[in-house]
């Protein structure tokens, strides 16, 4: 994968791209975790520089709902959304819902050529529903 985006294989690259293919929407100071267990010492500017790489090339996306630090995710180039719960933070992927890439047909797209969108669906997961079905129904 490396390779086809151009990029010069290095033990810091494989070992960051392993952990964001191993925990989907992990924010950096995970992924620095993971990779000082593969590799042992790594600097922080080292994994942020990989992760730049990576995102530039393709390999790797980058996401960022509000209120929360960066994420990546090995999911590219298929204009997938997420769903964030609003009580643990947790992510999860959620496919456009209907045909291919719906979402970007805009109402008005001022001129621009459109070939992304970011849609954030907010609520809460199932285990933060279940443990206060009272707070669920109050929103």
């Amino acid at each position: 994968m490396l390779r086809a985006a151009s990029l010069r294989v290095t033990r810091p690259r494989l070992a960051v791209l392993q952990a964001v293919h191993s925990h989907q929407h992990a924010d950096t100071e995970s992924i620095i975790r993971v990779v000082r267990e593969d590799l042992g010492e790594v600097s922080h500017q080292a994994v942020y520089d990989v992760l730049r790489a990576l995102h530039s090339s393709g390999l790797v996306r980058r996401i960022q709902p509000t209120g929360s630090v960066a994420r990546y995710e090995a999911r590219v180039g298929d204009n997938h959304h997420h769903v964030v719960c609003r009580s643990c933070g947790a992510i999860a992927d959620v496919d456009c819902a209907v045909g291919s890439a719906p979402c970007l047909t805009a109402s008005d797209d001022s001129g621009f050529m459109i070939d992304e969108a970011e849609v954030v669906y907010w609520g809460r997961c199932p285990d933060c529903s279940s443990t206060d079905p009272e707070r669920m129904s109050r929103v």
